[in-house]
């Protein structure tokens, strides 16, 4: 009987049996490859060891328990609890072993790899095989069944192997990819984005190595909706340089008609490359190669055009990462841009005046002030509190749990495509990137405003100003300041403004980190459950304000689609469908638990005024 059941798991699959609409089987990433190998895209050949494969190997191994064991323990704020429990997760899937028919099936598809540029036919593979003579260097990327998504890149969140040889070392790294779903960042990310762990599964991509001159990433729109042009970024060598923020690249805007329309070269410095022996190293750039620009205007013009083409085919801005070898463009990943309907395009920004002790590079619009902290090593990590300003040499993925603590991000190097400049626009934190002095300039303990609109940082707290003539004050008019919170996690930080009265709070943020949709507590019939988590968020929001006015329930179909229980079918229009006060009275259960745990938390400090979200007949 196991047998048969083995039979069935496809433990291996090449990007020509693949599309994008096979996430389930080759997670974000591999469905995406896979979409524009067949598009006759250049893109570096490769297979993908699918999700099943990480589901039958965790299985096999008796993983699964002990995993959801630990994971049931972890408090999500408690970044050392965190550390070392996701730490021994990844242990435990590190040290077990592959399944032998599962490592005998992903060995000869690497064996296969090492032969030619091309899809392989079955039928001809063990002809090819028999001309092995040296195993090729791969790359090995995680790629997760919940990234890439419209609504959530994960970005950086999982690991990705350069430069892997040999049998022995790709099984390793194989595993060290399975155990990277399981990281303090991912797993604290997927829970602030709302999907369950047991949702999570992980299938990797093995690709033929590029050895690259020049690498990089393009945006098919520009992510800070500052036009509709392509933007693109490119250092010399590998793309690691690029996306970890260890060096600032060059910065290109072409038009839609593939008229460059902008350059700004940097000073590069440093290129990441590969030896001869396949490992990663740093090289000096002398002056005259480092101010050098990256790209040809034959590159730039090429890969403006295959930025549009993927975009024209999947409908939607593309974020899109590149690689040259011998003047031959690679295209090595493509996912939607997550940030740019968070944004309207043409706001007016607001103007600030004030000593500006630094410049930047924009990465993610907003204007904050605070407390400057330097983080130099990770450990520096723990001393920030809610509303510093985070300052750092480098952006780095390992920083996606605190930064939700920082009112801002200033970095001495990186981009706009530094995996954590793409995280802080989801976020919406304020993110300058490129300044190359920050961490030496800059002061511990020093307040600073930054206006990430501009890129501009300035000595001490300013005010926003439109710059616009003050008129004379003729009558005058009393209002009440509120604030809007949503989250418990965000209570203090709004109590320090000294504001006693919250104007709003939605409870769909209380609902979405718990992880169930409220029909789930009618099908298990939970209700009092549901009580409790309303009744505790609100509850713990309640310390540090004296009036809160609360929002009863309004989630729309196409809204918290990955909780537990959301409902399978998304109405047509689900803005005018089932939700708010309609949602309500048709379940009065829902309706009632939220009141009662309103009423609750009124009782205790808190006075509550509640509102009704689409009420049309009394």
């Amino acid at each position: 009987m196991g047998g048969e059941i083995e039979s069935k798991i496809d433990f291996v699959k090449w990007f020509s049996e693949l599309s994008k609409d096979s996430g389930a089987v080759a997670g974000g990433k591999g469905a995406n490859l896979s979409e524009i190998f067949n598009l006759k895209i250049p893109v570096p050949p490769g297979f993908v060891v699918t999700a099943q494969a990480y589901d039958y190997f965790i299985k096999r191994a008796r993983l699964d328990d002990k995993i959801k064991n630990i994971l049931s323990k972890i408090d999500y704020e408690n970044t050392k609890q965190l550390d070392e429990s996701t730490k021994q997760i990844r242990e435990l899937i590190v040290n077990s072993e592959f399944p032998e028919e599962m490592k005998k099936e992903i060995i000869e598809a690497y064996e296969t790899l090492s032969v030619t540029d091309y899809d392989i036919e079955e039928s001809e593979a063990l002809e090819i095989l028999e001309a092995i003579s040296e195993p090729v260097f791969a790359a090995v990327r995680s790629s997760a069944t919940t990234e890439d998504l419209a609504e959530a890149s994960f970005a950086g969140q999982q690991e990705t192997y350069l430069n892997v040889k040999g049998n022995k070392e790709l099984i390793e790294k194989i595993k060290e990819c399975f155990a990277s779903l399981f990281t303090s960042r991912a797993a604290y990310y997927r829970i602030k984005k709302g999907f369950k762990h047991e949702q999570a599964s992980l299938a990797v991509v093995v690709q033929k190595m590029i050895n690259s001159d020049k690498s990089g990433v393009i945006f098919s729109k520009d992510p800070n909706c500052k036009s509709e042009n392509v933007v693109m970024e490119a250092v010399f060598g590998l793309g690691e340089g690029i996306v970890s923020g260890r060096i600032t690249p060059d910065k290109y805007e072409v038009s839609k008609k593939l008229e460059i329309l902008d350059k700004k070269i940097s000073d590069k410095k440093i290129a990441m490359t590969r030896n001869s022996l396949g490992g990663n190293i740093t090289l000096n750039l002398k002056e005259e190669k480092s101010k050098e620009q990256v790209l040809t205007t034959y590159e730039i013009k090429g890969l403006a055009e295959y930025a549009l083409k993927l975009e024209e085919h999947y409908k939607k801005p593309q974020d899109i990462e590149f690689a040259i070898e011998d003047s031959k463009i690679f295209i090595v990943q493509t996912r939607p841009i997550t940030t740019l309907e968070k944004k309207a395009g043409k706001e007016e920004h607001p103007e600030l005046k004030g000593e500006i002790i630094l410049t930047g590079l924009a990465a993610s619009p907003g204007i904050a002030a605070g407390e400057i902290k330097i983080v130099r090593e990770t450990n520096d990590l723990q001393k920030i509190k809610e509303g510093d300003i985070l300052v750092t040499e480098m952006t780095n993925p390992d920083m996606v749990v605190t930064m939700q603590k920082s009112a801002g991000i200033i970095t001495d190097e990186g981009g706009l495509t530094a995996h954590a400049a793409i995280v802080s626009r989801e976020m919406g934190i304020p993110c300058i990137v490129g300044t190359r002095e920050a961490t030496a300039k800059l002061k511990e303990g020093e307040i600073i405003t930054m206006d990430a609109y501009s890129g501009k940082i300035y000595k001490g707290k300013i005010s926003e100003t439109k710059q616009k003539e003050i008129l004379p004050v003729t009558a005058q008019t009393k209002t009440k300041i509120k604030v809007i919170v949503d989250l418990p996690t965000f209570a203090q930080r709004a109590a320090k403004t000294g504001i006693k009265t919250i104007g709003l709070t939605r409870i769909e943020g209380i609902i979405a980190e718990s992880g169930k949709h409220p029909n789930y507590f009618l099908q298990k019939n939970k209700i009092k459950d549901y009580e409790e988590i309303i009744f505790k968020g609100i509850n713990e929001i309640g310390k540090y304000f004296e009036e809160i006015w609360v929002r009863t329930s309004d989630i729309r179909s196409d809204e918290f689609k990955n909780l537990d229980g959301a409902p399978k079918e998304i109405e047509a229009n689900p803005m005018l469908g089932m939700h708010g006060i309609r949602f309500s009275l048709k379940n009065p259960e829902i309706l009632k638990a939220e009141l009662k745990a309103l009423q609750r938390v009124s009782r205790q400090k808190a006075r509550i005024g509640i509102l009704l979200p689409q009420v049309i007949s009394v």
